[in-house]
């Protein structure tokens, strides 16, 4: 059996599909396992990172805010896009699947849609509530349409092509022990452990927000704070924390950095964790059973991150701040009123894990025998 995997731009989309690739990995180690996207997006690194070929091509997608840098990558995008169908024939052809899969990103659109007019069988997985336009577009092609939660649906043509099966969630998050995750750490056992991060490349708001909550804890002791910057914050963050006075490196128990590669281990560590409300990282936050401050990004397409959000708080499994809504100290009151009810933490962990469904990866395995057989 050859499966390629088509998935990139961000940790959300590539995250799933390593989870599904290493849980066959276990199953059938024979199995041959390709991963295609694109060579300058962050899968180009975690990909090969989890042990797995991966396959070159470039396809973009539109910016929608117009300026002048965008303009000029449109104008490449038309011509990625256009011979997209061409090169993504030649990769298939090249591989041989017998099944290809999607979790999203814009390199999924031209290559599942070629192989289902190759003939060759394809599974599309849409993490969020409400369906990116990438799924809409293959639904019509795509033998299955995976899902993580049922709401979804609703938003989707072919419904008898729909299966929930929630999202696939790396074991390591599942099986992590928070004793020996703090150990790993050097987290000290009186410390309340907050994570917070705000994707792979970063937000500007959050990271500000964040600088807002160091300087209001850093001398108090009592917090190990574990920052992922994203590849845009790398630089600034340390100059948003130094504008308010903080040098971190006087602090071992503020630990700054660009992307959370153990992320088994924080979460596992965490107490409280602060985010957005991407797909992905909400599953592996239910699967952990960890309380969470969730700030949807504004910026996505059909606000889907708000509706995941509210999906938590609805049922008392998140407490969710919508970024308009962070003015001064919002944030900084929230974790302190947190802080000062650990029943409150325990509770939002426990409401959080009662919605995960750890066995995503068994399901979609299942799908994938099905459809070959």
């Amino acid at each position: 059996m050859k499966i390629l995997f088509a998935c990139g731009g961000t940790g959300g989309h590539i995250n799933p599909a390593v989870a599904i690739a290493s849980y066959i990995r276990q199953k059938k180690p024979d199995w041959q396992i390709l991963f295609a996207g694109n060579p300058k997006g962050m899968e180009a690194k975690l990909i090969p990172q989890a042990g797995f070929d991966f396959a070159p091509i470039i396809i973009k997608g539109f910016q929608r805010k117009l300026n002048w840098r965008n303009i000029k990558y449109n104008i490449s995008s038309i011509f990625y896009l256009s011979t997209a169908s061409v090169r993504s024939e030649k990769l298939i052809k090249k591989f041989n699947p017998d099944i290809v899969i999607g979790t999203g990103g814009y390199v999924t659109g031209p290559i599942l849609r070629k192989a289902a007019k190759m003939g060759i069988h394809t599974i599309t997985h849409e993490q969020n509530a409400y369906p990116g336009m990438t799924t809409k577009l293959l639904s019509k092609y795509v033998d299955k349409i995976l899902l993580n939660v049922q709401d979804a649906e609703k938003y989707l043509e072919y419904k008898d092509k729909c299966l929930v099966v929630g999202n696939p969630i790396r074991e390591s998050i599942i099986f992590a022990d928070k004793t020996k995750a703090r150990k790993n750490l050097n987290i000290d056992d009186d410390k309340i452990c907050i994570v917070s991060f705000g994707g792979s490349q970063g937000a500007k708001k959050l990271n500000e927000k964040i600088a807002e909550l160091m300087a209001w804890h850093c001398n108090t002791g009592k917090i190990h704070h574990i920052h992922a910057t994203g590849s845009y914050g790398v630089d600034i963050f340390p100059e948003m924390l130094k504008n308010k006075g903080v040098d971190i490196s006087k602090y071992s128990y503020i630990d700054v950095r660009e992307y959370i590669k153990n992320m088994d281990d924080c979460l596992a560590a965490a107490d409280i964790v602060i985010c957005r409300a991407g797909a992905s990282t909400l599953s592996e936050i239910q699967a952990a059973g960890k309380a969470s401050i969730l700030i949807p990004s504004p910026n996505v397409a059909d606000n889907h991150q708000y509706h995941n959000a509210m999906a938590l708080a609805n049922k008392n499994a998140a407490i969710v701040i919508e970024e308009k809504n962070l003015s001064d100290n919002v944030l900084c009151n929230k974790v302190e009123e947190l802080i000062n009810c650990p029943e409150k933490i325990k509770l939002l962990g426990t409401n959080a894990q009662k919605m995960s469904i750890i066995d995503a990866n068994q399901k979609i395995y299942d799908e994938i025998n099905k459809i070959f057989n």
